[in-house]
């Protein structure tokens, strides 16, 4: 491609470079998603294309912390994946550097640390939610395992609303192997299954919680759920069979946080 010579030249260079490029680098998009990779320091950000709208809800302390370029709505939407809610921003940026669960789970707080464990929940927007309640009651990291789990992406980005940037992200290769390093760390580890053997309310104790949850289908593995301490259930009225991982991940993660 020629060097651009003017304003619109240059607009249009750099929009098929960044077309270009798309395959090589995580794009994230909507509102929320991009402020929070944009205010985490752990994050690499290359570039963002945005509308001035959507610039100035961003604001300029944040978009000066990466290459931008202001193009209009239907420029943005040709970047990202059709249908993409992206409310007039992209970002591409580099996937956020590996956790370990020591790393995770830091030093001992006051508050009661609560980990999330996800077996084989492998829906982008479930687990995109489950991030987002994780962040709005305190919980301390979400742990998952790499072959059977979302990878990072914008439809996961989104679904969290900024929580991927906010709430540790911890792939792991075996579950039940993270558990039991839980379990070294003092972590109470209650398995959420429909037939758990008490309400969880009943089940919870004082001290650090991990809290594991099962993919809708299957649910928790037996491997898994032979290594948590407890079985709960949450207490629903007869008329409903179960509730979407996502509601119950919430309705636990409050009880949990109440009961601390």
């Amino acid at each position: 491609m020629p060097r651009p010579q003017n304003n619109k030249d240059r607009r249009h260079f750099f929009l098929k470079q960044t077309q270009h490029r798309v395959a090589e680098g995580l794009w994230l998009y909507g509102t929320h998603a991009v402020q929070a990779a944009l205010a985490n320091p752990r994050r690499k950000v290359l570039r963002a294309v945005l509308t001035e709208r959507a610039a100035q809800e961003i604001g300029a302390k944040l978009l000066g912390r990466v290459k931008h370029e202001i193009v209009d709505l239907n420029a943005v939407g040709k970047l990202l994946p059709e249908g993409a809610v992206h409310q007039g921003v992209a970002l591409q940026c580099e996937k956020l550097p590996a956790l370990s669960i020591e790393d995770a789970i830091g030093q001992r707080h006051q508050r009661r640390r609560i980990v999330v464990v996800l077996d084989q929940i492998s829906d982008p927007h479930n687990v995109g939610a489950i991030l987002r309640s994780a962040a709005a009651f305190g919980a301390t990291a979400v742990i998952v395992q790499d072959r059977h789990a979302p990878p990072e992406s914008g439809v996961l980005a989104k679904a969290a609303s900024g929580a991927l940037d906010t709430i540790p992200y911890v792939e792991v290769v075996n579950i039940s192997r993270a558990l039991e390093e839980l379990g070294g760390h003092d972590f109470w580890r209650i398995a959420l299954t429909g037939d758990g053997e008490s309400p969880l309310g009943e089940a919870s104790r004082e001290g650090d919680i991990a809290l594991v949850l099962g993919s809708e289908g299957s649910g928790i593995r037996r491997l898994v759920r032979e290594r948590c301490d407890v079985a709960a259930f949450i207490p629903i009225d007869s008329s409903t069979e179960s509730l979407n991982v996502s509601n119950a991940a919430a309705v636990a993660l409050y009880e949990l946080r109440r009961g601390a």
